[in-house]
């Protein structure tokens, strides 16, 4: 019966799958998985118990899933609340508009300096903002600039797609969404932005360089077309120059002054609005602005919230299924941590279209076979699923911003993933090579 249950949980694995390439609705999907993980581990334990379900009733376990996973997320939401409302300020004042003017200007008319230098400016300002929104909004002030002094709209597109990925790499809230997933590996409620700290800050610049070079080689073979002339729109603020080290303030508060990451947001944003002559008009009308930028900013991450609260409910749901996986599968998950890291990095495709590899689909199941097969600590998991979920799923076509760039650039989609392919794959392999380096559990 063991094996029969195991055989279904992979057959509703690979639906998952499947569902999640056809781009369906991710929190129903997760829903629906974790209704799925929970009832079928239920009936296999009431004919043959297992010791994942000792000492709890059906109503203990329908508690874990559907109360306890999601009420854990609580302090999470904080901090990307705070996180997108520094944001939102960042783009209101400016800030990010500057940043990315002076850089460009800084480049010359080297079409290859420039990108180089947009890129690590770029990943930079994603260190500290996060969204959907936040992305398009930068997206729309940088792309027409590069553009205009003739580089390729795939390539410029890439370019910018590839640091946005390099600032996640570094970003304490998106890591806070991302280890929500391992919850339940080992030591994985003990793993802190500031032990993943060293390894994300060399995918930063891993990334950095990596894309920087391809795009500058692909300059080399595409002929360049200059498509209109760069003009300063004079309904863009420009910010005063103490003001473009906000972007980096909660970043440097987390890691070198060891703040509370709330903290570090709220002096950041302070500062922010402060420099820029933002605290004026009295204090009802500075409360009144404060509301609305967080307000927005908390409309900016919404969908996200009942993305993750429904992930919750998958990822305690995991634990009761994992005993079953084990039974069917137990033996094929390689559990030497070299063959692993090779393997995510040559299959790291396949975190494309939401599919098996990639946690922000159904690779969170691939997450929990892992985990129970292997036992490995986090501080090996997390940069063993953030690598390719970063590295190489972030040139997805079916993100948010990346289907919106394509779309509204008018690209090729097949031009630009041929070109994101094999830097994605280069990035993946090089990071998981320094996670086995670096982190080898054995």
């Amino acid at each position: 019966m063991d094996i029969l249950i195991g055989i279904l949980l992979i057959l509703s694995f690979l639906g998952m799958v499947y569902y999640c390439i056809k781009g369906y609705n991710l929190m129903v999907g997760f829903i629906i998985m974790a209704t799925l993980w929970t009832i079928l581990p239920i009936i296999g334990h009431l004919i043959s118990p297992q010791a994942a379900f000792e000492g709890m009733s059906i109503t203990d376990i329908l508690g874990v899933v559907y109360q306890r996973a999601p009420e854990k997320w609580g302090p999470s939401l904080i901090n990307i609340f705070l996180g997108a409302f520094f944001g939102r300020i960042l783009l209101n004042t400016g800030i990010a508009a500057t940043i990315i003017r002076k850089s460009v200007e800084l480049g010359g008319d080297r079409p290859g300096i420039i990108l180089a230098i947009v890129n690590l400016i770029t990943g930079f300002i994603f260190t500290s903002m996060t969204g959907a929104g936040s992305v398009i909004a930068i997206a729309v002030i940088i792309l027409p600039i590069l553009f205009s002094i003739g580089i390729p709209k795939v390539v410029a597109f890439f370019s910018f797609t590839g640091s946005v990925a390099a600032g996640i790499f570094l970003n304490p809230i998106n890591f806070a969404q991302y280890v929500a997933f391992f919850a339940n590996s080992n030591g994985g409620t003990e793993y802190t932005y500031t032990t993943y700290f060293p390894f994300g800050l060399l995918a930063f610049f891993v990334m950095i360089t990596i894309v920087s070079l391809f795009a500058t080689f692909y300059l080399r073979v595409e002929s360049l077309t200059y498509s209109w002339a760069a003009t300063k729109s004079s309904e863009v603020t420009e910010a005063p120059g103490i003001s473009l080290i906000s972007p980096f303030l909660p970043v440097l508060g987390v890691i070198v002054f060891k703040l509370p990451v709330i903290l570090c947001f709220i002096l950041a944003s302070l500062f922010a609005l402060g420099v820029c002559g933002e605290i004026t008009g009295g204090f009802r009308a500075v409360c009144r602005k404060i509301s609305r930028i967080f307000t927005d900013g908390v409309k900016d991450t919404a969908s996200l919230v009942a993305f993750w609260l429904t992930l919750a409910m998958f990822n305690d749901s995991a634990v009761f299924a994992a005993p079953y996986f084990e039974q069917v599968i137990g033996g094929i998950i390689p559990t030497s941590p070299i063959v692993l890291c090779l393997l995510f990095g040559i299959l790291a495709p396949l975190t494309w279209f939401r599919g098996p590899m990639s946690l922000i689909g159904s690779g969170a199941a691939l997450l929990a076979v892992v985990s129970a097969t292997t036992n490995y600590p986090t501080t090996f998991l997390y940069p063993l699923f953030a690598t390719i979920l970063i590295g190489m799923g972030h040139f997805d076509i079916t993100i948010s911003w990346n289907a919106w760039g394509i779309g509204f650039n008018r690209l090729n989609t097949r031009e630009y993933m041929k070109v994101a392919l094999v830097p994605g794959i280069c990035i993946a392999l090089v990071l998981e090579i320094a996670n086995f380096l670096i982190n080898n559990p054995l």
